[in-house]
């Protein structure tokens, strides 16, 4: 940290299915990584430090469109260990005299995503997604490009020092609507019909049941159910009140562009291209 007048720190454990008592590797990464990132930083008299958590810091909202006052906590390893994380930063920095923020990105897209969206991208050019049905949830969304620029507040501006701010692009996202315009940008026909809830939801107890008697992942089970299904909708008003953040970017915008990367060798024979996960949305 010699010399270094600021720090982004994005690294960190995350869509990552442990097994049973390897739930403590979130903390041991996210949380203790932090610390020592933190220490470090510190001890060495960096000036700033911005730390990327995650919307996942804050318990899941159900129904609502919250906000950073929605203060429940989060129900799931990796949330809870994001959200110490951001407590430590909060924290150090008053204990040092350090400039610290925090941000809450929402599901980032872009050119250059992996990860579940890059999979559902895939599963629809090869038509092997199924035609959702139309779930009446809203999903909250943020564009790399937007979330950089957020980030560069973050870091400069002083009124940012000891907040924390969910980072979203402001559109309410349906899983079927992204659906729809993925098979628009890639040439795929958009099915009269579409897959019943009702016999999506029995194809996810019978996954479930395989996964319990096979101990193997099965693609569709409760957990990518949750991801196409529930609401996951942040409200980002803190910080273009306070710093003055515009996003300049939807999903359907930088749409064209993800799918030209599609064709690239880094997803069609590199390292992204070998790792696949289930379809679906993760926040």
């Amino acid at each position: 940290m010699a010399k270094v007048a600021g720090v982004f720190h994005l690294a960190g454990l995350a869509h990552t299915d442990l097994a049973d008592g390897e739930a403590d590797r979130y903390r041991r990464v996210n949380l203790a990584g932090t610390e020592a990132l933190l220490q470090e930083a510190a001890d060495a008299g960096v000036a700033r430090f911005v730390y990327f958590s995650s919307a996942k810091a804050a318990g899941a909202p159900g129904s609502r469109c919250v906000d950073e006052r929605w203060d429940c906590q989060p129900d799931d390893p990796y949330g809870r260990s994001k959200r110490e994380a951001e407590q430590r930063v909060l924290t150090t920095g008053a204990q040092s005299g350090m400039h610290v923020c925090n941000l809450r990105p929402t599901l980032v897209y872009g050119p250059g995503i992996k990860g579940n969206l890059l999979e559902m991208l895939r599963a629809i050019e090869g038509r092997r997604f199924p035609p959702l049905p139309e779930f009446g949830n809203r999903r909250s969304m943020v564009s790399l490009d937007d979330l950089i620029v957020a980030a560069g507040l973050a870091m400069e501006n002083h009124r940012a020092n000891g907040r924390t701010y969910i980072v979203a692009d402001g559109v309410d996202y349906s899983p079927r609507a992204l659906y729809e315009a993925i098979c628009a940008a890639v040439g795929v026909p958009v099915p009269r019909w579409r897959l019943p809830a009702g016999v999506l939801r029995l194809g996810v107890v019978a996954g479930d049941a395989l996964e319990w008697l096979s101990g193997r992942k099965m693609p569709l089970n409760s957990a990518v159910l949750s991801r196409l299904a529930d609401s996951a909708c942040y409200r980002a008003g803190r910080i273009r009140n306070e710093l003055g953040w515009r996003p300049e970017q939807t999903f359907f915008d930088v749409l064209p562009e993800m799918v030209r990367a599609l064709s690239t060798p880094e997803y069609r024979g590199g390292e992204r291209a070998s790792k696949p996960e289930e379809p679906g949305m993760n926040g």
